[in-house]
């Protein structure tokens, strides 16, 4: 049976619509965070699975990266405000700081979330390889990393993704 001749293009173009569709579709689809057991600076030891239902912002960085010691003040800014409504934060130390760094650059600072030191590496392996600091992921409460940033996020527009995520159900 042979097709009309104005079949053929209709049919490319519903394929093409279709195709379009569906990458349009896996454009929207949000990666989810891994799962990953860490331990905090007090000795206590978690897993990501606690982040369910809170917008949490990971936070790999280095007491040696002058980008990372410069953003701190606002991470912990960024905490403080948010943290009321169900924000929490994670400040991950790259296996290569030293743990006495990290604890001395923590409890200087004051700061007011969860500090874990990545040891053997496992939790930036399990984000992506992380090796560039800073690097930092917000994940929203259904668990999927919403963005990631490399080097020291706009502020202003952090904030203003903060709001719509926590509004989200």
């Amino acid at each position: 049976m042979k097709l009309p001749r104005f079949l053929a293009p209709l049919l490319l173009i519903a394929v093409l619509a279709v195709g379009a569709a569906l990458a349009y579709r896996s454009l929207l689809v949000k990666p989810q965070a891994p799962s990953v057991d860490y331990v905090l600076l007090d000795g206590s030891k978690l897993n990501s699975a606690q982040w369910a239902g809170k917008v949490t912002l990971v936070n790999f960085w280095a007491t040696s990266c002058s980008t990372c010691v410069h953003e701190m003040p606002q991470i912990v800014a960024t905490h403080e405000k948010f943290k009321a409504r169900g924000y929490d934060t994670l400040a991950v130390a790259m296996s290569y700081d030293p743990p006495a760094f990290v604890a001395s650059f923590a409890e200087s600072r004051k700061l007011p979330f969860g500090v874990a030191i990545d040891n053997t590496g496992s939790v930036a392996q399990a984000f992506g390889k992380v090796q560039l600091t800073p690097t930092t992921f917000l994940i929203n409460k259904r668990g999927e990393i919403v963005k990631k940033y490399v080097g020291e996020p706009d502020f202003n527009a952090l904030h203003a993704l903060v709001e719509q995520l926590l509004a989200e159900s």
